[in-house]
C-alpha cells in the first residue's frame, strides 16, 4: 500500500496524524473487502489552497473540508469485479497498486469543524478521512437514502478503529 501524505499546510496540531489518516485508510479499504494493494494521495492544506481547488475543479468559490478526487468509475459503488489487474489505467504500473485517488483536507477546517461538533482534531481528521475513502470507492450521498448508507459507513469505519465522537485525545 502507498499512501502519499503530502502537508502543505506545516505544523499540524494533531498528534500522530500520519498514523491517524494510514490506519482511517487501511480499515477503509478493508471495509469494503478491496482485493488490491492500492495507491493514494492525501494532501494536507489551508483553507485559501483548499477554496482555490475547489473553484477550479468544481466552480465553488468556498473553502471546503474535503475534495475527494475518485480515479475509479464503478458500475456500482466498491465493486471491484470490473477491474482487471492487467488494466493500465487503473494500476500504477511500476508498483502494481489501484490507484484509488486523491484526497485534500483542509485543516484548518479539521480544527474549525472540531470546535463546532465538540469533538477532538483527531476524531475530525479521521471522520474527513472515512469520509474521503468511501467517495474514492464511489459512494455518494446525493440523495437522502445514499447520504444515510454513507454515514452507516462512515461511522463503522471510525468505531472500528476507535475514533468515535466521544474520542479524546491523549
Amino acid at each position: 500500500m502507498s499512501y502519499n501524505i503530502i502537508n502543505e499546510y506545516g505544523d499540524i496540531a494533531i498528534r500522530d496524524y500520519e498514523k491517524v489518516i494510514c490506519s482511517i485508510i487501511e480499515q477503509a479499504i478493508q471495509y469494503v473487502d478491496c482485493p488490491f494493494e492500492c495507491e493514494i494521495n492525501i494532501i494536507l492544506t489551508n483553507n485559501d489552497t483548499i477554496k482555490d481547488i475547489n473553484n477550479e475543479q468544481r466552480n465553488i468559490d468556498n473553502a471546503t473540508d474535503v475534495l475527494s478526487f475518485p480515479l475509479i468509475d464503478y458500475t456500482f459503488p466498491a465493486d471491484f469485479q470490473n477491474i482487471c489487474e492487467n488494466d493500465a489505467e487503473y494500476f500504477n504500473i511500476q508498483t502494481g497498486e489501484l490507484l484509488l485517488g486523491d484526497i485534500v483536507i483542509s485543516i484548518d477546517k479539521v480544527y474549525e469543524q472540531a470546535i463546532a461538533y465538540n469533538h477532538s482534531n483527531t476524531r475530525e481528521l479521521a471522520f474527513l478521512v472515512a469520509h474521503s475513502m468511501l467517495h474514492l470507492f464511489g459512494f455518494d450521498h446525493i440523495d437522502d437514502n445514499e447520504r444515510i448508507d454513507m454515514e452507516k459507513k462512515q461511522e463503522e469505519i471510525l468505531t472500528m478503529k476507535g475514533y468515535t465522537r466521544d474520542y479524546e485525545e491523549i
